[in-house]
Parts: C-alpha cells; structure tokens; sequence
C-alpha cells in the first residue's frame, strides 16, 4: 500500500471535497482522482461516494481505512522523529568507562557533575558505566563496548583524541585527634612528618622526595590501593590518609577532617577523557564530548 495515496486520501477525508483537498495537497484534481481510483482498485473496495455538490462520503470501508490510516500515518510520524532524535543524540545510551582506582575520585566526581549537566540537555539519553584498570578501559574502547574513557593519557596518543582534566590538589583527611585546628582549610606537609601516614601507593616515592627535601623522614603506617579503605582506616583514627581533595564525597557522615596540603601543594597526577580516531562515535557521545571541551574552556 502506497503511504502517499493514503496522505491523499486522508486529506479529501478531512477536507469532505476532492477540489478542497486538491487545493490543500497544491496538486490538481484530476491526478487526485486518479490516485483515489488507484488506491480503491488496490483493495478492491470503494472508499467514498460521490454525494453531489462536490461533496464525498466515506463508506464503509473508507471509515475503516481512515481510521487506520490515521494510526500508520502518526506511527510513521513519531517513528520519524524517534530516529531523528537518535540521530541528534536526544535518545539512546551513552557507553563510558572510568579508570580504576585513579578515577576513583577525580574521575568520579567529574563524571557526575558532567552527567548531571549533561542529563539536563539530553533527559532521554540513558548511561552504562563500566570500571576497570588502564588496560580494561582501553580494550573496551578497542572492542566498541564503550565510546569514551576516562582515565590517564594513554601511552598510545596515535589512536586516541583526549581532552586532559584540571589536576586536583591532595589533601590530608584525618580524625580530629591528630590535629584540632579548624581555622584553616590548608595544612603544611611538614606539620605531618611525625604523623603515621596512609599513603596511596603511587604517591609514596613522590611522597618520600618531598620530605627528603624538607629534611624529614615521615612515619609511612601504610601504602594501599584502594582510596576507599584509606579513608576507612583514616575514620578509624589510624592515621593521616594522603588523597584527592575530592575524596571527602567517598565516606559521608565521617568524622574526617579533609585539610590540602601546602608548603609545597601536592597535585594528582591528570586525567583524560579519551576516545578512538577515526571511528565512529554516537551523536550522544558526540555531544558529551562537546559538553566538556566548552566546560574546559
């Protein structure tokens, strides 16, 4: 059944007058009439009676056919538009992976404070989120399980677009038995030399050499992987876990006091939001992509 002499007919249906709808449709009307005749040829039935005047009847089976041409011709319409939106990037899945344990922090809040503005412009758009290492995150870009990363650069920049992220101070999270003062949010590294320290592992040679400069040698209670577990150990009144400054959102309703670090200010190391070159990406990835290149502007 062809959709355009359905169009056809549900317009001289509405206009009740072959001329009327003729006119609304810009054609003539003896080549309307002729597609009128065409589409009752097709069914083998006829679709509407000439009344006099002009004027057209549906019978019968032209009230049956109007009602459900009406209902093909909106499924078309709004399946029109659903692919449009698709298209566009107003629907569909946004496929991200976060490095592990790096992003852990950094990556995390991030991605949620780009997610929430994002979800604002694209309230259809669903997610999946996968974790893993360095590694993990790279094969599911290779293996198109996810479009975007975020993670370090990866060592390969031939085959990866990055955006690089602002690196975030470290602070010193700790209960208020190691240090009572409250008047500052900042806190000297010297003044933790003689404090036992919970270390990510990473950070520790790093760590070592700043002290070595200030001619100290700090107490290390502990190197871990996990951030989460440092601050569950630093709540525990351990110690002084060393983390991103926006690890105080990992452990609500401690008793940690988050104070950065100064004399010198340590950094994070950067993080990216990758994705491959030369391959094709989803409008919604497309456009998330733009959401962080305007915000890092």
């Amino acid at each position: 059944m062809d959709i355009r002499r359905l169009q056809y007919f549900l317009a001289v249906a509405e206009e009740g007058q072959i001329t009327k709808a003729a006119q609304t449709l810009h054609m003539a009307q003896p080549p309307l009439s002729q597609q009128l005749k065409l589409l009752e040829t097709e069914l083998g039935v006829q679709l509407i009676d000439r009344c006099g005047s002009r004027k057209i009847r549906l019978t019968t089976a032209g009230q049956a056919l109007r009602s459900r041409a009406e209902q093909i011709m909106e499924l078309i319409n709004q399946t029109e538009k659903e692919v449009k939106d698709v298209g566009d990037g107003f629907q569909g899945t946004l496929a991200i992976g976060i490095a592990m344990p790096w992003g852990i922090t950094l990556g995390a809040s991030f991605l949620l404070t780009k997610i929430c503005s994002f979800h604002k412009c694209y309230p259809e758009i669903n997610f999946q989120l996968w974790e893993g290492d360095i590694c993990r995150i790279e094969d599911l870009l290779t293996r198109r399980v996810i479009e975007i990363g975020i993670t370090r650069l990866p060592a390969n920049l031939d085959i990866y677009e990055t955006i690089s992220l602002p690196s975030e101070p470290v602070a010193a999270a700790f209960t208020p038995k190691w240090h009572t003062d409250l008047s500052t949010n900042t806190i000297p590294l010297a003044a933790l030399a003689d404090k036992p320290l919970i270390v990510y592992r990473k950070y520790e040679e790093r760590l070592l050499k700043y002290y070595q400069q200030l001619g100290l040698k700090p107490r290390i209670l502990c190197t871990h992987d996990d951030i989460r577990s440092m601050l569950l150990w630093a709540n525990a009144g351990l110690g002084v876990a060393f983390v991103q400054k926006s690890a105080a959102n990992l452990v609500p309703n401690s008793n940690l006091l988050f104070k950065e670090i100064i004399e010198p200010t340590l950094m994070t190391r950067t993080l990216s939001v990758i994705w491959q070159k030369d391959r094709y990406l989803s409008a919604a990835a497309r456009h998330f992509i733009e959401l962080v290149k305007q915000d890092n502007n």
